[in-house]
């Protein structure tokens, strides 16, 4: 499989790529020989199709799910995974344009037979846009590229379109979850959530945002932030009925 193959693996349903790119790099260090082997013989096999996702997110997996999540952003898959362990009856999402991320995840699923995790490398607003009304439990975003220079700040994910299409997929009563060590972008997202007809914000008090949620497992960005320093937030929205 070419170069050009694989990075088309994602783009099932000839779909158009937003206008808008929201991360930078799509590759890393050169794969070994193990994890280029999953990229082709496994993730075509989990890949999210497009198409049938229209139909429904229950449809891409092989048992019906008492719950479906979806990740944006997944890195190495840390969260996404531990999730998938937790849960098996549920099912799992996941979207991460980065290569040598998706690789690291195909490598745990591979080990541990996961089999309750559907991926798309690519950008998580094609999934957002197939995605049925009220079809989510809840949606993750851990750690997004903060994109800390004002003139980059065009590129953050959180704007009014997206928390619209979150509105649209989360069920009521569902959750938006959002986690990261920038300030800035905290403060960011609270300003554009807080004012949003479709969503709650949940905390009573700080430490209902400085603490991480229950079920939740650290991962690799995480890690990093709290070495260097910087104190991560942890936010919950209520997608109101």
């Amino acid at each position: 499989m070419s170069p050009d193959q694989k990075d088309a693996i994602s783009s099932s349903a000839g779909a158009a790529p937003p206008r808008r790119q929201l991360y930078g790099r799509a590759k890393g260090k050169a794969l070994r020989a193990g994890q280029s082997h999953r990229i082709e013989q496994l993730l075509p096999k989990i890949t999210i199709d497009l198409e049938k996702l229209r139909e429904g997110p229950a449809a891409q997996f092989p048992h019906k799910p008492s719950g479906i999540f979806l990740e944006i952003g997944f890195g190495g898959g840390e969260h996404l995974a531990a999730m998938a362990r937790a849960h098996p009856e549920a099912g799992y999402l996941g979207v991460e344009p980065f290569l040598n991320g998706v690789a690291k995840l195909l490598g745990a699923i591979e080990a541990e037979n996961i089999t309750n995790i559907r991926l798309l490398r690519g950008d998580g607003r094609h999934v957002l846009n197939a995605l049925p009304k009220s079809s989510l439990d809840a949606v993750f975003l851990l750690y997004p590229d903060p994109w800390p220079k004002r003139r980059q700040r065009k590129r953050r994910i959180v704007d009014e379109a997206f928390l619209d299409e979150l509105a649209r997929v989360i069920r009521p009563g569902g959750e938006f979850r959002f986690a990261s060590d920038i300030d800035d972008y905290v403060g960011w997202t609270l300003a554009r959530i807080l004012p949003h007809a479709g969503f709650e914000w949940v905390a009573k008090s700080p430490s209902d945002w400085l603490d991480p949620w229950e079920g939740w497992h650290r991962t690799r960005y995480e890690e990093k932030a709290i070495r260097e320093g910087r104190v991560p937030s942890y936010l919950r929205f209520r997608r109101k009925a």
